[in-house]
């Protein structure tokens, strides 16, 4: 991760679905002291235009928490919903 994380990502065989563990250093802006309950970093969902999408989210008062960048020809935006989950919404 260019801020300095590390994550892996873990597959089911025969599964199309991923789960994908995140560690921050201290130095990154995402890092946090663990608190109870902060198991939950964000939920990740693959959509076919992610532009739209996020224009879709904002109209429902969605809030934009990372701005769209782009890594390796995928497209990246992270918006958090009224609970304050991190969802990040990516073009595969």
């Amino acid at each position: 991760m260019p801020h300095g994380g590390k994550y892996v990502a873990l597959r089911s065989p025969g599964s199309s679905q991923e789960l994908e563990l995140n560690w921050y250093p201290r130095r990154s802006k995402y890092y946090s002291k663990y608190r109870r309950g902060d198991e939950l970093d964000h939920l990740a969902f693959g959509v076919g235009n992610v532009k739209a999408a996020l224009a879709k989210l904002i109209s429902k008062g969605v809030e934009l928490a990372v701005s769209p960048a782009q890594a390796k020809g995928v497209t990246e935006i992270y918006v958090k919903d009224p609970d304050g989950i991190w969802l990040e919404l990516l073009n595969w």
